[in-house]
C-alpha cells in the first residue's frame, strides 16, 4: 500500500458564492460530501463567515511577509522554507501576545 496515513473523505466542503452552481453540488452529492456553498443574490450573513474568515486571516498574515507575497524564489524548496519560517514568526507572535 501507499505509505502514510489512509486518506478520509471529508464530510463537509465550505465555499464561497463563486461556487454557487448546481454542477457543483450535484458532484459533491454523489461522492457523498455535503456542499456548504453560499448562495448568490442572498446578504452576507450566510454563516461561512466563522470558517472561511479563519483561512483568509491565516493569509493575510503570510501575505505580510513581501517575500511570500510577491514571490522572488524560482526554487520550490526555498520558498516552502521562508513559509514555514514565517509560520514560526506567526505562531510565536499569537504566544507572546497570550503571555
Amino acid at each position: 500500500g501507499a505509505t502514510g496515513r489512509p486518506r478520509h473523505r471529508p464530510r463537509q466542503l465550505y465555499a464561497d458564492r463563486g461556487y454557487d452552481y448546481d454542477k457543483y453540488r450535484r458532484l459533491l452529492w454523489k461522492r457523498g460530501i455535503k456542499p456548504v456553498i453560499a448562495r448568490r443574490g442572498v446578504p452576507h450573513g450566510s454563516g461561512l463567515g466563522p470558517v472561511r474568515w479563519v483561512v483568509e486571516r491565516t493569509n493575510a498574515w503570510i501575505h505580510g511577509f513581501r517575500r511570500l507575497r510577491i514571490r522572488w524564489d524560482i526554487r520550490d524548496d526555498i520558498h516552502e522554507a521562508f513559509l514555514k519560517l514565517a509560520c514560526c514568526v506567526i505562531t510565536y507572535r499569537r504566544v507572546r501576545a497570550l503571555c
